[in-house]
């Protein structure tokens, strides 16, 4: 599941990203999300080669702790994209609002 759902984070962040091209750094976030559908893949490979064709049938519980995994990486992804974006400011409405109190 955390495969599943890191991908399809990833495939609609980049479609989002290639649909929209503005300045949101929706780049990095796409990437982050990459990341981590690549780190879930290799997870997975590794537990199918040591589970073999057990890996297909999950129990309903690890299959919920899994979302929520999930879940939470994406969330996280979300978070980690947010900081830079306020960081980075590129439309420079921070800074504005910032420069009007002055």
């Amino acid at each position: 599941m955390t495969l599943l759902i890191c991908s399809f984070a990833a495939i609609i962040t980049t479609v989002v990203w290639y649909l929209t091209r503005r300045d949101l750094k929706l780049g990095t976030l796409s990437l982050i999300y990459w990341g981590a559908s690549l780190m879930w893949l290799v997870d997975a490979i590794a537990e199918y080669i040591e589970a073999g064709a057990e890996f297909f049938s999950p129990a309903a519980s690890d299959m919920l702790n899994d979302s929520f995994l999930g879940l939470s990486v994406v969330c996280f992804g979300l978070i980690i994209w947010l900081v830079i974006l306020v960081v980075k400011d590129p439309s420079g409405k921070i800074k504005a609002a910032l420069s009007a109190k002055r």
